[in-house]
């Protein structure tokens, strides 16, 4: 039993005390922790003062460094984020009076164990605050916007706009990419930096990142990428290729969110690809903007909004000028007319301003802004302006790229300042020139021009004349083009005295002959010409027109211009030529329309390769009475004849006055068909004016109809005007009569004359006399309930036409009316005879004064192509041929706006459809 006891005693025991010397051993510690919270306070005390340090030197690193726009470490910004929460934490320790009452034993160990733990991580911080390696990453992002200096544009009207315009724009999701273009010097780049700035002042940003780069004329696409890496802080190793740089900025913009890329100065397409710029289809967040001075670049760059950069106006450019110039007060009335003046020498054009400003800052002498004028005028530059306006201008023209259009730019700036230049005139001068393929046919050549034409007026070197079918040149370019061909072409070498208010030709002003390749003295008042040899040998082009006080041209005079292709004499008084003029083997065109008193020529049949012979408005040919007639050669009646024109083989343009139709039935006029172009003004009556034509037209002016030959006209011309002629519905019987299909005929113009085909019109003729028909104009024509009649009468199908254009020129309070046409189509003439629009490729209608005209069409009808349409003094027209399913196809509709309000539509949305297309008249 004590064996047992003994045993159990010792289990019991040893089961008793190994947990009580635990809980001695816990309370001890607590205890002991308990006693420890003062000490504890005071290491917290000393070891938060050394964290607070580090976090100090930690924060100026952290400033430093994004002062320097790198980017902070991610574990840098969680070190002082903890250390910041820690610190709120340890301030209420900090002045903690421990309990010395034992019975708050309990108190004082959670407070003591609490100070324990922040004292370990405190410690923790401590360590891991030591950044070695840095508290920033290798590079820095950069900041969104780079502030760009650049002139203001405060004040600018025309500018500020486009600068609004532009920022609208760019605010568009559908807009990606935005072109703006516009002549060098008008101002495109500042106008890009003030966007940059107006961007980077913006109280929120909109883009991650903008990136500049100015890419200049020598495209070297390493540049480019060198730049965008800059602003995106990546490296470019200088071995590594265009591909391999492409690639990273890649990869680097993908991360981007949103950025705009901006390439000032581009001149030829790029391919962002190469660059290593996401393209805006992939790239959501991605917009480009560009600068170029050629509308080409843009298109080819897919742009989805092209802005033009306008010149300032005069006000604008006045400010300029006058900012720059900084005229002093006291002799600014002396000086002001001769500021002003040549303030508009810049046309509007900012940095030609900038520039003049700027060389006459300051000055005081009159003299001297006199002299400043006097140079200007005559196109000669000064060195400051040579050097910052002409030799920048001049890089448009170095671009130029394709066979001698570099000679046809230059070619124009033989006009006087801000002349509106004839554009088939001037394809006929280059033509004559060579500088457009002489092999081609005229068609070909024609089109040839045009695209020269156009391809200069993308690259803002030419511009839209006052006038349709006209271009003119901005005449800070003007000067820049003579300048040019006087100091770098030797084989465009030009004296131009165009629109200078000379009264003569100084044979001193031909110092220089040998060299001389064009010469103009057009549009002056002069009233003699040198009467001696002057030595052009080279010279090819001779411009005199439009000096009405010229009478003569001197036998000697033409003897040194023996290579000269193109002479133009037009618009003189002038009563001859001189024998000279047989010298010009090489003459292809001669101008002499409108010489008034011209009765007598040499005989052309020497000048062999005349192409371009125009007699229009002259005594030559033109008959004085009505028993005047052509003869042909070998026929003895007769006092003029053809004869000469017959033997000029290359002859392709033709343009004459006549007083009646130049033939009988008989006689033969096929040579006439060799002819590309050509104009036949047959007039009868003194009161037709002066009309600009092109192709191969022919206009009759009082003429009986019923006693010529006319059928070879209407099958040879693409467009006739008959005014006032009489007998037209018998010449349309002869027709009838014939067969004939008119397929060349494209406009067909009748005015003040009477047409009665009878009732109704009918069905004459099978097939359609005017296939080709493209343009119809009826004017004071009466006899006609409506254009059914004639084209029931005529087999009209109206398949290709696009414009109508109706009027009644009566004055306005007269009852008397001359056209009564109710209804422009009549629905139950055999005319139509389908569902199908009567007139399915109209896009044009006119109709003036119709006091009797009420419908156009069948009441379902619609005109799917139909984009103009202008209807004054028709009150009683109520309808038109549009619906809301071809509302989309229209541009303009003016009318008076009582009659719109008036019309009657099918719906409601119709109406609300067309309205933003209504302009009142």
């Amino acid at each position: 039993m004590e064996v047992v006891a003994a045993v159990v005693g010792a289990v019991v025991g040893a089961l008793v005390i190994k947990p009580v010397n635990l809980l001695c051993s816990c309370v001890g510690s607590k205890i002991k922790t308990a006693v420890n919270l003062q000490s504890n306070i005071d290491a917290v005390k000393k070891e938060m003062k050394s964290l607070m340090d580090c976090k100090g030197q930690v924060d100026r690193k952290r400033e430093a460094a994004e002062k320097e726009g790198n980017q902070i470490i991610a574990e840098v910004v969680t070190w002082l984020e903890k250390v910041k929460n820690l610190e709120s934490r340890v301030n209420p320790i900090r002045e903690k009076k421990p309990s010395a009452c034992f019975l708050n034993c309990c108190k004082r160990y959670r407070e003591s164990n609490e100070v324990e733990g922040i004292l370990k991580e405190i410690e923790r911080l401590l360590k891991d605050g030591n950044f070695e390696s840095g508290v920033a990453y290798p590079t820095r992002i950069p900041r969104a916007v780079e502030h760009i200096p650049g002139p203001s544009i405060q004040g600018q009207t025309t500018a500020s706009k486009n600068l609004y315009e532009t920022l609208k724009v760019l605010h568009d999701d559908k807009v990606r990419r935005i072109g703006i273009w516009g002549m060098g010097g008008v101002g495109k780049t500042t106008l890009v930096k003030n966007l940059n700035n107006k961007l980077e002042n913006a109280s929120t940003q909109p883009f991650g990142i903008i990136i500049w780069v100015t890419v200049t004329r020598n495209l070297v696409i390493k540049n480019v990428q060198t730049r965008i890496a800059e602003r995106l802080n990546l490296e470019v190793k200088i071995e590594e290729s265009v591909e391999g740089t492409a690639s990273r900025l890649y990869q680097r913009l993908e991360r981007e969110e949103n950025f705009l890329l901006i390439l000032d100065d581009v001149w030829k397409e790029i391919e962002l690809g190469e660059l290593g710029v996401p393209q805006p289809k992939d790239h959501k967040g991605c917009k480009v903007i560009l600068t170029s001075r050629r509308m080409e670049v843009c298109r080819n760059m897919m742009t989805d909004v092209e802005i033009k950069m306008e010149v300032l106006n005069d006000d604008e450019a006045w400010q300029l000028f006058s900012q720059k110039a900084a005229i002093e007060a006291d002799h600014f009335e002396q000086i002001r007319p001769f500021a002003e003046a040549i303030a508009r020498e810049g046309c509007g054009l900012p940095l030609a301003i900038i520039t003049m400003g700027a060389a006459m800052r300051r000055k005081t002498k009159v003299e001297l802004w006199k002299n400043a004028l006097t140079e200007l005028k005559r196109s000669v530059p000064t060195e400051d302006i040579e050097k910052k306006v002409f030799e920048r201008l001049k890089w448009s023209y170095d671009s130029l790229e394709g066979n001698n259009i570099k000679s046809c730019f230059l070619y124009c700036s033989l006009f006087p300042e801000d002349f509106s230049i004839e554009i088939s005139e001037l394809v006929n001068y280059w033509k004559a020139e060579g500088l457009i393929d002489e092999g081609q046919n005229y068609e070909d050549s024609v089109n040839r021009g045009i695209a020269l034409i156009e391809n200069l007026k993308d690259s803002c070197l030419l511009e839209d004349g006052g006038r349709e079918g006209t271009v003119k040149m901005h005449d800070v370019v003007r000067d820049v083009a003579i300048w040019i061909a006087s100091s770098f072409e030797d084989n465009c070498k030009s004296l131009v005295r165009s629109g200078m208010d000379l009264s003569e030709i100084s044979v001193g002003e031909f110092s220089n002959s040998d060299s001389l390749k064009r010469v103009s003295f057009m549009n002056n008042k002069i009233t003699r010409l040198p009467d001696s040899m002057i030595q052009c040998s080279e010279a090819s082009t001779l411009l005199l027109q439009n000096n009405r006080t010229l009478v003569t041209v001197p036998e000697t005079f033409l003897q040194g211009f023996k290579a000269l292709r193109v002479l133009n004499l037009s618009e003189t008084d002038i009563r001859s030529l001189p024998q000279s003029l047989l010298q010009l083997n090489d003459l292809r065109a001669l101008f002499l329309g409108s010489c008034r008193f011209l009765e007598e020529l040499p005989p052309l049949g020497m000048l062999s390769k005349l192409q371009n012979l125009d007699l229009s408005y002259t005594q030559i040919l033109k008959m004085s009475h009505t028993g005047f007639r052509f003869r042909l050669k070998g026929e003895e009646d007769g006092q003029a004849t053809f004869e000469e024109l017959i033997s000029l083989n290359r002859l392709v343009d033709l343009s004459l006055t006549l007083n009646r139709i130049p033939c009988d039935r008989s006689e033969d006029l096929s040579w006439i068909k060799r002819l590309r172009t050509f104009h036949f003004q047959i007039i009868q009556s003194q009161t037709n004016g002066l009309l600009r034509t092109r192709d191969k037209i022919s206009n009759m002016n009082g003429l009986n109809l019923s006693q010529e030959s006319i059928g070879w006209y209407w099958g040879n011309s693409s467009s006739l005007l008959s005014d006032r002629c009489q007998m037209l519905a018998e010449m349309f019987e002869d027709f009838i009569k014939s067969a004939a299909s008119f397929s060349d005929l494209k406009s067909l113009t009748i005015c003040n004359c009477t047409i009665s085909i009878g009732q109704g019109g009918g069905c004459a003729v099978r097939c359609d006399l005017l296939p080709n028909l493209e343009e119809l104009k009826l004017f004071a024509v009466s006899g006609l309930q409506s254009i059914s009649e004639l084209a029931g009468h005529l087999g009209l199908r109206f398949h290709n036409l696009k414009s109508i254009g109706l009027r009644d020129p009566t004055k306005l309070g007269s009852n008397q009316h001359k056209t009564l046409i109710e209804e422009l189509f009549n629905c139950d003439s055999g005319q139509i005879m389908t569902s199908d629009p009567v007139v399915p490729n109209l896009r044009k209608l006119v109709l003036e004064q119709l006091p009797k005209l009420i419908t156009l069409c069948r009441h379902e009808e619609t005109w799917p192509r139909l984009e103009q349409v202008e209807v004054v003094r028709c009150k009683h027209l109520r309808r038109l041929p549009l619906t809301n399913q071809n509302a989309g196809t229209m541009k303009e509709i003016i009318g008076d706006s009582q009659w719109w309000d008036a019309l009657e539509w099918d719906d409601d949305q119709t109406k609300s459809s067309l309205l933003p297309f209504f302009h009142p008249r």
